[in-house]
């Protein structure tokens, strides 16, 4: 069992103290987590990786009970957690009441179009969401790739699965999104 899992089952077992610690172990891979989910997104947010583990962490504190089992299904849940704070951050930014239709202008000679980036984003979501009612696994494979910057064995560790079946399920994943998107 690794540190993670014992830490995973003390909380389980109502230890508070151990909700703290898992967070303090396993703040290195949350951290890469959220690098990887905040670069190359093209998506101009205020949140540094940093900012999104925690504010991660907070969520997982006001949802009060953390159901996941082993460092597997934990890394997974936090990849959702981190999409769910990406996708509310843009919705915020992106409502009328805060003149989220006003494109931003930045400081420079060039003008970023991050309103149509941030689109695609929640454009993505949707169609996740969609994608989660049709095939569990295949939304999920969408999530930690896309969303949490997984490799493609990291995900297949992580479903418990081959890597071959994770390729598979990325491409007829990707190719439903197509259609969906387009």
């Amino acid at each position: 069992m690794t540190q993670l899992t014992v830490l995973l089952a003390r909380i389980q077992a109502g230890d508070e103290q151990a909700r703290d610690a898992l967070f303090a172990a396993a703040y290195t891979d949350l951290h890469r987590l959220a690098q990887a989910r905040l670069r190359d997104r093209g998506c101009q947010l205020s949140l540094d990786a940093t900012s999104l583990v925690h504010e991660t962490y907070l969520r997982f504190v006001n949802a009060g009970e953390l159901r996941a089992e082993d460092r597997r299904a934990f890394f997974a849940y936090a990849s959702q957690v981190m999409r769910s704070v990406v996708v509310n951050l843009i919705r915020d930014r992106m409502c009328q009441k805060r003149g989220g239709d006003y494109l931003p202008v930045t400081l420079s000679s060039q003008i970023l179009n991050t309103a149509q980036d941030e689109m695609t984003v929640l454009k993505v979501h949707g169609a996740l969401t969609e994608l989660e009612k049709a095939d569990a696994r295949l939304a999920q494979v969408v999530q930690m790739r896309y969303f949490g910057g997984y490799s493609m064995k990291e995900i297949a560790e992580t479903l418990d699965v081959t890597e071959r079946t994770v390729q598979r399920d990325w491409e007829k994943a990707r190719l439903i999104l197509q259609i969906s998107l387009s």
